[in-house]
C-alpha cells in the first residue's frame, strides 16, 4: 500500500498517470482525506468512472 507522505506529489503522479495507474493509485493509497480524495477524483476520466467503480467493489 502506498502511504500518503505528500499529497502534492501523489497529485502530480496521478495526473500524469494512465488510466490504469490512476485506479491503482486511488484504490491503494492510503491515509487521504475525503477532500484529497475528491480532488482525485475530479481529475479521473468521467468515461472510465465505471472501470473505477468496479476495482473499488
Amino acid at each position: 500500500m502506498i502511504q500518503n507522505t505528500n499529497f502534492e506529489e501523489i497529485k502530480e503522479r496521478f495526473r500524469n498517470a494512465t488510466v490504469d495507474e490512476k485506479i491503482r493509485i486511488y484504490t491503494t493509497t492510503q491515509g487521504l482525506t475525503v477532500e484529497q480524495f475528491k480532488e482525485l477524483l475530479r481529475m479521473f476520466p468521467l468515461q472510465y468512472l465505471d472501470k473505477l467503480e468496479r476495482a473499488m467493489a
